[in-house]
């Protein structure tokens, strides 16, 4: 019975470790702020892909955009940081000392006629890291950040 129970841990290991290799094949869960991409609505929620080795792409509900990593001119990320004020200090004087923040990615490229696009993605925490560490090898240039605190949530 003893042997059993560390067997079952490896086969219950083995069974769900397929699943996070599939969930970064489907992308990164972003929303899409703004940028000069007349095909992409502003405030529209869609997907970004960093796994091919040629191209980084947004899918979006309404619309796709693929640009190729050596037309990437620019990555840029920042935080916008808003302490929680509202109705915080009813439920707890705690939660005035809490912050709330949103991670920003912007993406500069040269389009195919040579103008210069950008595009601005909100990116969950959990994911930012490793987008930004996968962008920065798919591309070869160095994420510029913000301010202090950026980088350090960016770098870890």
């Amino acid at each position: 019975m003893r042997i059993l129970g560390p067997t079952l841990g490896l086969l219950a290991l083995f069974a769900v470790a397929p699943w996070p290799m599939a969930l970064a094949a489907d992308g990164v869960s972003v929303d899409y702020i703004g940028g000069t991409v007349a095909s992409l609505a502003v405030k529209s929620e869609g997907s970004l892909k960093t796994n091919s080795d040629e191209f980084l792409e947004f899918r979006g509900k309404q619309s796709d955009v693929q640009v190729s990593y050596t037309k990437i001119n620019l990555l840029e990320y920042g935080q916008k940081v808003d302490r929680r004020y509202a109705m915080a200090f009813l439920v707890s004087p705690i939660f005035i000392l809490s912050k709330s923040r949103q991670h920003f990615l912007t993406v500069g490229y040269t389009d195919e006629a040579g103008h210069q696009q950008a595009m601005i993605f909100r990116v969950g925490k959990g994911s930012v890291r490793s987008v930004l560490v996968s962008l920065e090898a798919k591309t070869g240039l160095k994420i510029q950040f913000q301010d202090g605190e950026a980088r350090k949530a960016g770098k870890g």
